[in-house]
C-alpha cells in the first residue's frame, strides 16, 4: 500500500498550485483519500478529504479556495489550492483510510511541500 505525494513548490500570495496522490489500486477503491498540512512550528492540521464516491469535506480555513477531485483511471487524487495564502505555506501530506480520514489515517505518504511567498 503506498501514496505518493507530488505537486509542492514555491508560489506568490494569491496564486495557485494542484498537489497529487497517486494511490495503490487496493487503497483507492477501498479508502477516503484526505490531505493534512503542518507548517513549522504548529501542530498538524486536518485539510480535507474526498471519498471514492466523490464525497469531499473541506477545513473552513481552505474552504471556498481549495478543491478535491478524483482521477480514477489514474488512481489519483488532486488537491487544487487557489487563492493561495502565506498561512498556507506547509508541508502537505495524503493520507487513506475509512472515511473521513481524520484523525486516525491508515495509511500516510510522504510530504510535499508548499511555500507561499508574501
Amino acid at each position: 500500500v503506498q501514496l505518493q505525494a507530488s505537486g509542492g513548490g514555491l508560489v506568490q500570495t494569491g496564486g495557485f498550485l494542484r498537489l497529487s496522490c497517486a494511490v495503490s489500486e487496493r487503497t483507492f477503491s477501498s479508502y477516503a483519500v484526505g490531505w493534512f498540512r503542518q507548517a513549522p512550528g504548529k501542530e498538524r492540521e486536518f485539510v480535507g478529504a474526498i471519498n471514492w464516491s466523490g464525497r469531499t469535506y473541506y477545513a473552513d480555513s481552505v474552504k471556498g479556495r481549495f478543491t478535491f477531485s478524483r482521477d480514477n483511471a489514474e488512481r489519483t487524487v488532486h488537491l487544487q489550492m487557489n487563492n493561495l495564502k502565506f498561512e498556507d505555506t506547509a508541508v502537505y501530506y495524503c493520507a487513506a483510510g475509512p472515511w473521513p480520514v481524520t484523525p486516525r489515517p491508515r495509511y500516510w505518504g510522504q510530504g510535499t511541500l508548499v511555500t507561499v511567498s508574501s
